[in-house]
């Protein structure tokens, strides 16, 4: 295996462990940088999306890092430099790029739909072309990847279109769901977990790998296929956007240790081919029935009708509603394990959804704890009112 693949693995890895339940989303940052495309992350306040992306300055040795919050009032020399004086006595229009963007391998951009008017067409221009026009003169930026967040999507009507469209991969972020991992972040388990690091050459040497990943026949026509049921849809991502997605296919497949793109790695699309929010499901649905194999179709399923019991568990707070609920996801639950035993090989995926399952049941059952059978402070009691345990939530 080559060293810069295998190096590629372990900080995979180790992003894993540090940040929970981010695994999508750690990917998602390094299939970025592999095909030197640009990522959104969309989340509430709080939910590691800075924390991600500070980790690139210190995965990758030698390049130069920017990272800004952007503010409706945030102005071009914040973000491109300020005005060169000296220049300026000369009437020259220039801007002193140095630490700013323009010089910038790899941008966090904060609330990056706040930029304003002053600053949106020379962003549009450095994100999508990588030049910057200073005095008038285009010039090359060294720009790899931008890594994109925000709290909440960009409202209709406010020009900022475009700027949505710059960013091949889109991920939506939510808080922590599994209440082990809730505890483990709260402990800082993974704080003190140390990444393995790579020089910026490492970097460029796999980029140049993903270029030469091959992509059978059976890839484009698969692709061509999704293309024309999500126009029956009423989706039309741009021949663009295709294009593209073609190198975030490549990167995934590399990351996996392979030089060959295979249909499990069209899932990445379903995070590139949606142009607004009620789109994304069927983006989703359409994406995964072309990239994912019988088993992992099902496993898809069950996770989504999981989260619709519990969502509606949710609403209705009834004894009678929690039973019901606790019945359909312990069904589901020994489905997983007919799954499991059918397909041994497949043991982690399953073993990972049946694990996500068993903490909604057992949010369920919290919720509709009877606190005269368990007293209040949790402790079981039989019939007597004698104790027989105590309850753990997990």
């Amino acid at each position: 295996m080559d060293t810069n693949i295998k190096k590629l693995h372990e900080i995979k890895k180790a992003l894993n462990a540090k940040f929970f339940e981010r695994e999508n989303e750690v990917e998602g940052i390094l299939v970025a940088l592999l095909s030197k495309q640009h990522m959104l992350m969309i989340g509430p306040a709080g939910t590691a999306k800075s924390a991600l992306s500070v980790e690139l300055a210190k995965i990758v040795n030698g390049t130069s890092y920017f990272q800004w919050l952007l503010t409706r009032f945030s102005t071009p020399e914040e973000v491109f430099g300020p005005l060169s004086l000296k220049d300026l006595e000369e009437g020259v229009y220039k801007r002193n790029t140095a630490t700013k963007m323009p010089e910038a391998h790899l941008v966090f951009l904060d609330e990056i739909f706040k930029a304003n008017s002053a600053i949106l067409n020379s962003l549009l221009t450095l994100i999508n072309e990588r030049l910057f026009y200073n005095d008038g003169q285009p010039m090359e930026v060294p720009l790899m990847s931008v890594i994109g967040a925000s709290n909440e999507y960009p409202e209709e009507g406010e020009g900022l279109e475009a700027l949505f469209d710059r960013f091949l991969l889109r991920f939506e972020i939510n808080f922590i769901a599994d209440e082990t991992n809730f505890v483990s972040m709260m402990k800082d388990e993974g704080e003190h977990i140390e990444i393995p690091t790579m020089h910026l050459d490492d970097l460029v040497q796999l980029q140049n790998m993903t270029n030469k990943v091959h992509l059978p026949d059976e890839i484009y026509e698969t692709l061509s296929t999704i293309r024309r049921e999500l126009q029956d849809e009423g989706i039309q991502p741009s021949d663009r956007r295709f294009k593209q997605s073609l190198s975030i296919l490549q990167a995934r497949a590399l990351i996996n240790q392979r030089e060959s793109v295979q249909a499990d790695d069209m899932v990445i699309l379903e995070n590139a081919l949606w142009e607004t929010l009620d789109q994304k499901e069927t983006v989703c649905t359409i994406v995964r029935k072309h990239s994912q194999d019988v088993l992992a179709q099902r496993l898809s399923a069950i996770e989504n009708e999981a989260n619709e019991i519990y969502d509606s568990a949710v609403r209705d707070q009834s004894t009678e509603a929690g039973m019901e609920a606790v019945q359909k996801i312990s069904a589901l639950s020994t489905e997983l394990n007919n799954l499991k035993e059918q397909n041994v090989s497949r043991t982690t995926e399953v073993d990972h959804l049946q694990k996500q399952i068993t903490s909604l049941k057992n949010e369920v059952e919290s919720s509709r704890m009877d606190t005269a059978y368990y007293g209040e402070t949790n402790e079981k009691k039989d019939e007597n009112g004698e104790q027989r345990g105590v309850f753990f939530r997990m």
